[in-house]
């Protein structure tokens, strides 16, 4: 790393799989922070040189310490899901910034949105330059804390970076590979009814993250997606090959909803094909996974 990034002090914000891969490539050529409202993930987070700080971006009063502490930001926490006196709005985005703002400002500030934000798009390409279109309230939660994010670089002068973030999947992940599905034999849209998804491997996200923090554009955003370009069926169909399952049935949308979770509806509900040419040219990210089939056939 060259020797102006040395002794920097890097703030993890909502420290989970992803943000444990970040700090295993930043450790230790970098001082590593991650707020936690868990005491006892503590040893754990000191195993991997990582120095655990006492919050919870539930109770803002916590976070008065973080100011001034880090030189970069990885802000990977979701907004609350429940409980909401806005649904519409992200406190949790809301109470971090203004902590943050108490003292020295950090250099840059990376936000892990989600490329829900975009809704449907009925499977055309889809470029950061597109208006956001959330069609749930979680999407637009994610909206109202990247609208906080720029707003935030753009009053203090400190180089914020958004990225969309499609589906993570990884096979050292909880739930990351849709072995777990095929297992349950839960269907799929039919071809006609089909929706395109996005992937990323956790890995590959790690790095995103990384190459944003030292490289991303002033109050930009990329679409952190490889260049798979699959339905979601015939994603479940790869994996069932790879795996020597059964293929899952396939059933009409019509029909989907009395089979399906409301969850898993909403998702198929959306179609989209993300344009990575920022993440690859701007943050000049060579994937080492660059489709689904290659992360999956690697586990």
């Amino acid at each position: 790393m060259p020797s102006r990034f040395r002794r920097q002090r890097v703030l993890i914000i909502g420290c989970g799989d992803v943000g444990q891969r970040v700090a295993r490539l930043l450790a230790p050529r970098v001082n590593l922070l991650a707020l936690t409202s868990s005491p006892e993930r503590g040893p754990g987070l000191r195993a991997q040189n990582i120095t655990p700080l006492a919050g919870n971006l539930d109770q803002p009063a916590t976070l008065r310490r973080l100011a001034g502490l880090a030189t970069r930001v990885i802000h990977l926490a979701p907004p609350p899901g429940e409980n909401l006196p806005d649904w519409r709005c992200d406190p949790r985005t809301l109470a971090l910034l203004r902590a943050l703002r108490l003292r020295s400002l950090p250099q840059s500030l990376v936000y892990g949105s989600t490329s829900g934000v975009y809704g449907d798009c009925r499977g055309e390409w889809v470029k950061e330059t597109r208006p956001v279109n959330p069609h749930t309230p979680r999407a637009q939660r994610r909206v109202d804390a990247e609208q906080q994010i720029r707003f935030f670089g753009r009053s203090s002068g400190a180089r914020v970076h958004t990225l969309r973030i499609p589906g993570i999947y990884a096979p050292d992940r909880e739930g990351g590979t849709p072995r777990g599905r095929l297992l349950k034999g839960t269907p799929v849209l039919a071809r006609a009814d089909d929706v395109f998804t996005n992937h990323i491997h956790a890995d590959d996200l790690a790095r995103a993250c990384i190459a944003a923090m030292w490289r991303g554009k002033p109050q930009r955003t990329t679409n952190a997606s490889d260049d798979t370009r699959l339905k979601m069926g015939d994603y479940f169909d790869l994996a069932a090959d790879l795996y020597q399952l059964p293929r899952p049935q396939r059933v009409a949308r019509s029909t989907a909803q009395d089979e399906l979770p409301l969850m898993l509806l909403s998702f198929m509900s959306e179609s989209r094909r993300l344009d990575n040419t920022r993440l690859k040219q701007e943050l000049r990210l060579r994937l080492r996974y660059p489709t689904v089939e290659t992360g999956l056939r690697d586990c």
